[in-house]
């Protein structure tokens, strides 16, 4: 609870800002992946979730670089469960389960990749923590949403990691623009 209070008075309007986008990005997404990406005759192939939920990936790296590891890891557990919150209206129960699951373990596995690259190039961290949680999402919620359905969840899978891959590249701009304009967390020195 300690760690609660700490985030929201020392960054209220950082803390906040993450905890809503990260509602927005993973409720979106799980109303988009309801729907075929009928576009091009892609319908097979994705959903419009896979266009939405990478920025779950954006806005976890951009509180990481803000607010550090372990206020990060606030804003994924209080997204977390006003996401399911509200995904159980919007979406299938189902949907919502294996979002929840998903998204906890892929955003969980982000932020520890991404804070131990921190002192790397600018663009490592993101980029090596996305393709990473990238695919243990993907894996998770594609298998727990629709494995048994008859849908084509498996073409829809490898297609959502390669749009959440291509949108973790084109995300690497604006993520680049942002940072050089917020505050970083700097770690407390190592204690001799």
């Amino acid at each position: 609870m300690r760690i609660f209070e700490s985030a929201v008075k020392s960054e209220p309007r950082a803390f906040t800002l993450a905890v809503f986008a990260m509602c927005a990005a993973v409720l979106g997404a799980n109303v988009l992946v309801q729907y075929p990406f009928t576009p091009f005759g892609l319908e097979d192939y994705l959903t419009y979730g896979a266009f939405t939920y990478p920025v779950t990936f954006l806005v976890n790296d951009l509180t990481n670089r803000r607010l550090g590891l372990a206020r990060t890891r606030l804003v994924i557990y209080v997204g977390f469960a006003l996401a399911v919150l509200l995904s159980i209206g919007l979406a299938t129960p189902r949907i919502a389960l294996a979002s929840g699951a998903a998204f906890l373990s892929a955003q969980l596995l982000d932020a520890t990749v991404f804070n131990r690259l921190r002192r790397r190039a600018w663009w490592m961290p993101p980029a090596m923590a996305g393709f990473v949680s990238s695919a243990l999402d993907t894996v998770v919620f594609f298998s727990l949403a629709f494995a048994g359905t008859g849908l084509p969840w498996t073409s829809w899978a490898l297609c959502d990691y390669g749009v959440k891959l291509a949108m973790i590249l084109v995300f690497l701009g604006p993520y680049k623009a942002i940072i050089a304009r917020m505050p970083v967390w700097q770690p407390a020195p190592a204690r001799a």
